[in-house]
């Protein structure tokens, strides 16, 4: 299957439900134009039926579809990481690894682990800036803290977002609001010739025009949340979407793991009308770099 183009999950099932035929789309997304050796750049491969992998005639190098990828060291079936792909970039709210314990029918460590390693492959590392009309806002994540006031966020993950009306979204956890903080977020995520940054009242944000780029703002303490097309209410929505997740999905993230799971958010918004989603996704596990179970522990859960 060379397109797989907006692909249901018993079209994914029919299609892919078979080590051989898991193995024969990742070898034809691997090498396009025909096997290439890993090691030696050599086109002239012969195949070693018997063992699905393949010789190569230059330095004599055996390998097979999987070699050096993440596929290549997992014992679990290439089934099973498609089925994973499938949920985790089809379910708009993501879907926890006890769900994916429970669907795969495989051991808890195995499908948190499956999770993470899927995370890290889609993360976006050179991102585009955002133009045209770009709204910026902050969000805090955690619960309530006892004998505390609703408003206290000391002991919350502050998440910076800033989303291009009509397009990508940015997401970033940082650890205060502070004028210094929201400036480079803006600067590093809004292009120098972005025609208007929308934000809401805050003290931090002022000062981020320039001859380019004109800065709007909503009075929400006045009750003010649209003027004309001055609002935050795209990027709030993201916010929103991703808070239900935590709670209907994930119900709980560490800290530490926070970035992961909004890298993975960021990916799956930013390609909600990308047709071939299922199929880059598999691009960016081909592609990616290994994450060993131990530097996922290293420092908690």
């Amino acid at each position: 299957m060379s397109d797989n183009r907006s692909i249901d999950l018993i079209t994914m099932m029919d299609t892919f439900g078979s080590e051989d035929k898991c193995r024969d789309y990742l070898t034809e997304l691997r090498w396009p134009d025909g096997v290439v050796c890993p090691r030696c750049g050599c086109t002239n491969i012969s195949k070693i039926i018997k063992r699905d992998q393949y010789d190569c005639d230059g330095c004599r190098y055996q390998f097979s579809a999987t070699a050096g990828t993440i596929f290549h060291d997992s014992h679990l079936p290439l089934r099973k990481w498609f089925a994973a792909v499938y949920l985790m970039c089809e379910s708009r709210k993501g879907i926890s690894a006890n769900q994916l314990k429970r669907t795969l029918k495989v051991a808890y460590k195995t499908a948190w682990y499956l999770c993470h390693r899927i995370r890290a492959a889609v993360k976006d590392v050179n991102e585009a800036q955002l133009s045209g009309t770009v709204e910026c806002d902050e969000t805090y994540l955690g619960g309530r803290a006892r004998g505390r006031g609703r408003g206290f966020t000391g002991h919350k993950q502050m998440v910076l977002g800033a989303i291009e009306r009509g397009g990508d979204v940015r997401l970033k956890v940082d650890k205060r609001a502070d004028r210094k903080t929201l400036h480079k977020f803006v600067f590093d995520t809004a292009h120098p010739d972005t025609e208007a940054i929308f934000t809401d009242g805050h003290a931090g944000y002022k000062g981020i025009t320039d001859a380019n780029t004109r800065h709007e703002t909503v009075n929400h303490e006045a009750d003010e949340w649209v003027r004309g097309d001055v609002h935050t209410n795209t990027i709030e929505g993201v916010f929103s979407l991703f808070k239900r997740s935590v709670v209907g999905s994930y119900h709980q993230i560490s800290a530490k793991h926070l970035p992961a799971y909004l890298d993975e958010f960021e990916f799956r918004f930013n390609n909600r009308k990308n047709p071939y989603l299922f199929r880059d996704t598999l691009l960016k596990l081909i592609e990616a770099e290994k994450l060993g179970y131990r530097t996922l522990v290293a420092s908690g859960s």
